[in-house]
C-alpha cells in the first residue's frame, strides 16, 4: 500500500473547475496498486499493469474469409467466364496442399488459403459443373482473403497497459493464446458514513432518523470502478472514537472514503479527527450539487469526504471521485466524450458546472433528447437515465443544444 505526502492535495483557494480538480489529481498523484498476474478467467473488470504485445500475428495465416473456391488470380480469364477443375477440399482447422495452377480448391470460412492461391470466390457467385467450377468474369485479385497478422501483427501493442478489461479485450488476450494477464491489484476502499441522525437500512428507523443511502450507494459505484469496498459502517457523532477508527482505517486501506461530518459545522467533526492525526485540505469546487469535497491524508492514506446528501455525494463521486480511483488504480479513464440534444430551455448561474438528472425521450423528429427528470433529489435521481453536464460558463440553455451527457452506465465502465 502505497503513502502520500502530507501536501499532496494542496491547491489554490479559489473555487476549483471540476476537470482542473481532476488534471491535479492525475498530476500529483502516484499509482497506489501493486500488480500480481492473474488466469485470464477472472481479469473480468480489472486493471492491465502491463502492456500485451502479441506473442503471434491475428490471424496466424492466410485464411478465407467466407465459403467458396480458393484460386490464382493469374488463372481467370481476361473476359467472360473462367472455368476450373477442383483440385480439393479445406476445411477450417486442416492444412491445405498448393492445387498447382490452374486449379481451384473448395474451401471454408477460416481454413488456411493454400500455398500459391490468392484469391476466394463466394460460393454464391459460382456455378459447379461436372467436377469443374464455373467463375464469374470481373472477379478481383486478393477478394475475401484474410492476411497474416492484418488483424494484430506479432511484437505490436494487443492491449495497453492502464485498460480496465471487459470481454472483448478477454477474447483479444486468449487469441493471442495468453492464459494469464499481469494485472493491478485493487484498491481495497474503506468506507464510512457519518452522522448520529443514519440508521442501517433493515433496522428500526427511530424518531429523528433516516436510513443510510450513501454507502450502499458507494459501494456500488466503488465495484463499478473496479474497487473494494470494505464497509466499515457509520462514524457517529463523538470525536474520540470517530479519530481511533480513521486512524486504524489508514493502516489497513488504500484509500478512505467518507460522507457527511466533513464541514465546519459544530457537529461535523470528520475534518478535526482527520486533522488530528493527519492533513486535510478542502477543495472549493465550482459545482451543482455539492458542497467542498475534502481531500487529505491519515497517515499517509488518501481520504476523501464527500457531502452527506445522496444526491451531491452522487455527484460528486461521478465528478472526482471516480478520476481519483481510476488513477490510484493504474487504469486509464477511457470515458467516451457523449453529447445528447437538450429538450428543454434553462437559465443558468455561471462560474460553476452543474449536474442535471435527464430522462431521454423521442423528439419530434425521432431523435432522442434529454428533459430535466421529474421528483425530488433521489427520486430524480433513481428515474433519470443519466446527468447533463451545464459548463460552468454556460449561460442558458435552448432546445436543441448539444450538452456532454453521463449516462449512469458509464462509471468508468470496463472498456470505457
Amino acid at each position: 500500500m502505497g503513502r502520500l505526502s502530507p501536501d499532496c492535495f494542496d491547491a489554490a483557494t479559489a473555487p476549483m473547475r471540476v476537470a482542473d480538480a481532476v488534471a491535479l489529481i492525475r498530476a500529483r498523484l502516484p499509482i497506489l496498486s501493486g500488480t500480481e498476474t492473474v488466469p485470464l478467467a477472472d481479469a473480468d473488470g480489472r486493471v492491465l499493469a502491463d502492456d500485451v504485445i502479441a506473442p503471434l500475428d491475428l490471424p496466424p495465416f492466410d485464411n478465407a474469409a467466407v465459403d467458396g473456391y480458393a484460386l490464382r488470380a493469374a488463372d481467370l480469364a481476361a473476359g467472360g467466364e473462367t472455368r476450373l477443375p477442383v483440385g480439393g477440399r479445406v476445411p477450417a482447422g486442416h492444412p491445405a496442399g498448393d492445387p498447382g495452377p490452374g486449379a481451384a480448391v473448395r474451401i471454408f470460412t477460416g481454413a488456411p488459403v493454400p500455398a500459391g492461391t490468392d484469391t476466394v470466390v463466394m460460393q454464391e457467385d459460382v456455378r459447379i459443373d461436372d467436377g469443374s467450377v464455373i467463375l464469374p468474369e470481373g472477379l478481383v485479385s486478393g477478394a475475401n482473403r484474410r492476411r497474416a497478422g492484418e488483424d494484430v501483427a506479432r511484437g505490436s501493442t494487443a492491449l495497453r497497459a492502464g485498460t480496465r478489461l471487459g470481454p472483448q479485450h478477454i477474447a483479444l488476450a486468449a487469441a493471442c493464446g495468453l492464459a494469464a494477464l499481469p494485472l493491478r491489484t485493487p484498491l481495497t476502499v474503506a468506507l464510512f458514513s457519518t452522522g448520529d441522525e443514519l440508521t442501517p437500512p433493515g433496522q428500526s428507523l427511530p424518531p429523528a432518523g433516516i436510513f443510510d443511502a450513501n454507502r450502499p450507494m458507494l459501494a456500488a459505484l466503488l465495484r463499478r470502478l473496479g474497487a473494494v469496498p470494505v464497509d466499515l459502517g457509520i462514524l457517529r457523532d463523538e470525536p474520540g472514537p470517530l479519530r481511533a477508527r480513521i486512524a486504524e482505517a489508514a493502516a489497513s486501506h488504500d484509500l478512505i472514503l467518507t460522507s457527511g461530518g466533513a464541514s465546519v459545522g459544530e457537529e461535523d467533526h470528520v475534518r478535526a479527527a482527520i486533522e488530528a492525526s493527519g492533513r486535510l485540505t478542502f477543495w472549493r469546487l465550482a459545482i451543482k450539487p455539492g458542497r467542498p469535497v475534502a481531500l487529505g491524508t491519515v497517515a499517509g492514506t488518501p481520504v476523501i469526504g464527500l457531502p452527506g446528501n445522496p444526491a451531491a455525494a452522487y455527484v460528486t463521486a461521478l465528478a472526482v471521485l471516480g478520476p481519483l480511483v481510476l488513477h490510484l488504480s493504474g487504469a486509464r479513464d477511457t470515458a467516451p466524450e457523449l453529447a445528447i440534444r437538450s429538450g428543454f430551455a434553462r437559465e443558468k448561474r455561471p462560474g460553476r458546472r452543474e449536474y442535471l438528472r435527464v430522462c431521454l425521450r423521442a423528439g419530434r423528429d425521432g431523435l432522442p433528447e434529454a428533459v430535466p427528470a421529474p421528483g425530488g433529489a433521489l427520486s430524480s435521481l433513481a428515474g433519470s437515465d443519466g446527468l447533463a453536464e451545464l459548463a460552468e460558463d454556460l449561460t442558458a440553455i435552448r432546445p436543441g443544444d448539444a450538452l456532454p451527457y453521463r449516462p449512469h452506465g458509464a462509471v468508468g465502465g470496463a472498456g470505457s
